[in-house]
């Protein structure tokens, strides 16, 4: 084999890759890329749709987590609390029941944080967004067989990113304006074939690096190889540090509820927080964690607390979900990996690259079809079936005819 027909070999077998890996993830992408489009805005359409999750803001201080989780059991009594949200002003409150084992749910109370008044009571698993969001992670299948299926189809997809780039690539200069730019005047089989290629190569790489940042989540393996290659230092695996079993819980004077003193303490060292949620102990072993945020709209700069449930000394830990303050460079770049996927690490601006990004993903599996099913019906009107010979006996008359008879 000379050397000049190595490349094309080459490229073949590439593009031998990218089809039947195409044709084996393709639908998988495509719901992913499509949830992901509709999750996108789900905070601002929730918002323009949903009035209850906002109050009219007054004066004086908001009720303490224990009333609030007091009066959200009395409508939901037989499901368990799992945290106490406290969103910023002008916003409800939000009671959370949550839980995994033996029993899956998942619940909503908002309620007026002033007031105490419950202004809905909402059934996540029936929410839109939270089914939006089932489909993108799991395709709407137990999470055990789901979640791999969609890690494995977008490792593929990544595959898929860099053949389709090879594939894409000139060959000389005059061939590298045609590759940035849809023929519109064309049929519709090369505006087809422009749309999959052009839209293909601009999307790249923020296309990767959603594909990567879905990695993350997808494979402890990935997250935790990254992690480590990046200079990482600390554990990835949420471990909830443990209470005291043994002591006992120092009462005040007025006897406030050891989570609402871990509230009033955390309002006082972060009077400007737009978030703060305090969460019930799930065991007696259990800590109080609460959560702040000084930045809504993005997860990265939370600052994750935990305190001993019986004497409310804080508790150190040991993994990236720690303090914002104990978190170096590499903690906080895996911090952000959801901000990052979402677009939301920077704002609105981004929340539109990601949500064109996840659209331009999901037109790549249907345009790749189509060139894939318009060469096949091509080549089958090219290569037809050719037709029958004659019996044997029949090819013996007309030859012995045409010796007899020459014209």
């Amino acid at each position: 084999m000379t050397s000049n027909s190595t490349p094309l070999t080459l490229k073949r077998l590439i593009g031998s890759l990218h089809l039947w890996l195409g044709l084996a993830s393709g639908l998988i992408v495509f719901i992913v890329a499509l949830t992901g489009c509709l999750y996108a805005f789900q905070e601002e359409i929730q918002n323009l749709t949903q009035p209850y999750r906002f109050v009219e803001e007054a004066q004086g201080t908001p009720l303490p987590p224990s009333q609030l989780q007091r009066i959200a059991e009395e409508a939901l009594p037989e499901k368990k609390v799992h945290a106490v949200l406290y969103p910023k002003a002008g916003e409800a409150a939000q009671v959370i029941f949550y839980n995994y084992e033996p029993e899956y749910y998942y619940y909503l109370v908002y309620l007026n944080p002033y007031t105490g008044a419950i202004q809905q009571v909402k059934d996540m698993e029936a929410d839109f967004f939270q089914i939006v969001l089932d489909g993108h992670f799991y395709l709407w299948l137990p999470a055990p067989i789901g979640q791999p299926v969609v890690a494995t189809a977008t490792l593929v997809f990544v595959v898929m990113l860099l053949t389709g780039l090879v594939l894409w690539w000139p060959k000389n200069k005059s061939a590298a304006r045609q590759r940035f730019s849809i023929k519109w005047n064309a049929r519709w089989r090369r505006k087809n074939y422009d749309l999959h290629n052009v839209l293909g190569v601009y999307a790249l790489w923020l296309a990767l690096v959603l594909a990567l940042t879905g990695l993350v989540w997808g494979f402890q393996w990935f997250a935790q190889g990254t992690y480590t290659a990046l200079g990482g230092e600390k554990e990835l695996m949420y471990i909830e540090p443990l209470s005291d079993t043994t002591a006992t819980l120092v009462q005040e004077a007025e006897a406030v509820p050891a989570m609402d003193r871990i509230w009033q303490q955390m309002r006082r060292e972060h009077p400007t927080a737009e978030v703060l949620e305090v969460h019930v102990p799930e065991t007696p072993a259990s800590p109080i964690a609460a959560n702040v945020n000084t930045q809504d709209g993005t997860f990265w700069r939370l600052d994750y607390r935990y305190f001993d449930q019986y004497t409310l000394e804080e508790l150190s830990v040991d993994h990236v979900y720690g303090r914002l303050a104990d978190a170096d460079a590499t903690d906080k770049l895996f911090r952000m990996n959801y901000d990052i996927h979402t677009g939301a690490i920077l704002g609105f601006p981004g929340k539109l690259l990601a949500f064109f990004a996840s659209l331009i993903v999901a037109s790549l599996p249907v345009t790749g079809f189509l060139i894939w099913w318009g060469r096949r019906k091509k080549s089958r009107q090219r290569n037809p079936l050719p037709k029958r010979s004659a019996p044997a006996p029949a090819r013996k008359n007309r030859a012995a005819v045409a010796r007899v008879d020459p014209s």
